[in-house]
């Protein structure tokens, strides 16, 4: 069964914006962590940000600070990531994750769940 699902992702402009939404299992959603990571074909997988704690906690890859914000809704069990500057190189298949293992940076792609991605593309 999926217990993530991914959508939002696109085709947009230099400067664009895009908001990505995972939906979640009802008790996958109450994990510690979810996240979204990013990835290219050949590539290792990077994480794009994280919520934690209920979503009193979120913390962001440097390349994507002040530009992406996540978010939950909880009484949708959804996450998602606002891009908004999206530049060219924000282009990648775009993953949500849930259930971070125990002890692993929020970042760190070790996670329990993963979606099926979503691809975003970026043109200059």
């Amino acid at each position: 069964s999926q217990h993530l699902m991914e959508s939002g992702g696109g085709s947009v402009q230099a400067g664009g914006s895009l908001r990505l939404s995972c939906v979640a299992s009802g008790h996958i959603y109450s994990s510690n962590c979810m996240a979204w990571f990013r990835q290219a074909p050949g590539k290792e997988r990077e994480g794009v940000a994280a919520i934690c704690s209920g979503g009193s906690t979120t913390h962001y890859a440097d390349s994507v600070k002040g530009r992406f914000t996540i978010s939950q809704d909880n009484a949708k069990n959804t996450m998602y990531l606002q891009m908004n500057s999206l530049k060219p190189e924000d282009s990648f298949k775009y993953y949500c994750a849930a259930d971070r293992v125990t002890g692993a940076p929020p970042l760190a792609p070790r996670y329990t769940y993963w979606g099926q991605g979503t691809q975003v593309t970026v043109s200059s």
